[in-house]
């Protein structure tokens, strides 16, 4: 059985506020953990009035305590912002407070525009760095070594999990040279991806994280009782995609049901190329969806995505995913036991 996680930005909806994304976060992630999700992962994003995760370490201590079993973490930090040792501090703390439940997933890309970069006080030549503050990071968390004079307290011996995650060639040939688990932004970034799983599974090195590559699929999953009411939900992301790319980033808009009637044909040419790794419509037609990826590309777990403005319809298309996920799981078995 693959295992299944959820990613999630804390949208804020139009017409609500950060202080309901916030709480509409841990209520997603407490029915995730009823349904027998593995991590639920937040994002980190700046000066973006539709997401509330900013702060991203505080937000998974949010969830993490209002949870009991289910992982939580990253999806992810965008390294280059921060200084390593902070960032092992803040999941080190993390990690002390919630023992083996708190995953860091990192990111080379800013995460922001670079008004917002600057204002935040570090080199937007960060990124030429990224490899070595994986590795200093990763140092953070090891074991204390003798005469060490520099220490992440807490974080020194949690072993924090540590991901890469990118949408590129770059990402996946770092996650294979460090030997580390890979996740692809194939959820809104997926012009690489074929040909980033095959340098990532071709080229990964063994290490004392990981023995064998281990990739995970981002998918996005808007579902509901029928295809029409799942390309309705679907619509919310749609909108606010156009808008971000068009340099007019917002709240999560409400859903239409004509969504040619918003966009026109070149912005929905664009979002469709983006968002193509979708599964969208009935629990019939999402799971032949996710059938059709997972034999694909052959993860070794999903995480699904799905910015949804109804709050209580996000919370039921996340429950539907995941019985289609098991009904997948259930005919593997069947056909094996044959």
């Amino acid at each position: 059985m693959i295992p299944y996680s959820v990613l999630d930005l804390s949208p804020i909806p139009e017409g609500g506020t950060a202080a309901d994304a916030l709480a509409n976060s841990l209520d997603l992630a407490r029915a995730a953990e009823a349904r027998g999700y593995k991590r639920f992962w937040l994002a980190e994003h700046h000066n973006m009035t539709g997401i509330a995760s900013a702060a991203t370490s505080v937000v998974i201590g949010h969830v993490a305590g209002g949870t009991q079993r289910i992982r939580v973490g990253a999806g992810g930090i965008m390294l280059p912002n921060h200084a390593p040792l902070v960032i092992a501090e803040q999941f080190g703390t993390l990690a002390t407070l919630y023992p083996d439940r708190i995953d860091l997933g990192l990111g080379r890309a800013p995460g922001t525009d670079m008004l917002t970069a600057r204002a935040m006080r570090r080199s937007l030549d960060n990124s030429d760095n990224f490899p070595q503050d994986v590795l200093e990071l990763i140092g953070y968390f090891s074991d204390e070594a003798a005469n060490q004079r520099l220490r992440a307290v807490p974080g020194v011996g949690t072993h924090v999990p540590v991901w890469i995650l990118g949408s590129s060639l770059y990402g996946a040939q770092l996650a294979a040279h460090f030997g580390l688990p890979y996740a692809f932004a194939s959820h809104f970034a997926p012009g690489a991806l074929d040909e980033a799983v095959e340098v990532y599974r071709e080229t990964f090195r063994p290490s004392q994280t990981l023995a064998e590559p281990h990739f995970m699929l981002a998918i996005n999953a808007f579902v509901a009782d029928t295809d029409a009411q799942g390309r309705r939900l679907q619509s919310s992301m749609q909108q606010a995609f156009a808008r971000l790319r068009s340099g007019h980033p917002g709240p999560l808009p409400r859903p239409v049901d004509d969504i040619d009637a918003v966009l026109d044909a070149g912005a929905r040419a664009m979002v469709d190329e983006a968002l193509r790794v979708s599964v969208v419509g009935s629990p019939a037609t999402v799971r032949e969806g996710l059938r059709a990826l997972v034999s694909r590309y052959r993860p070794d777990e999903v995480i699904l995505t799905g910015q949804i403005h109804d709050h209580a319809a996000r919370v039921r298309s996340f429950q539907l995913a995941a019985d289609a996920m098991d009904e997948l799981a259930a005919g593997e078995r069947a056909v094996a036991a044959e």
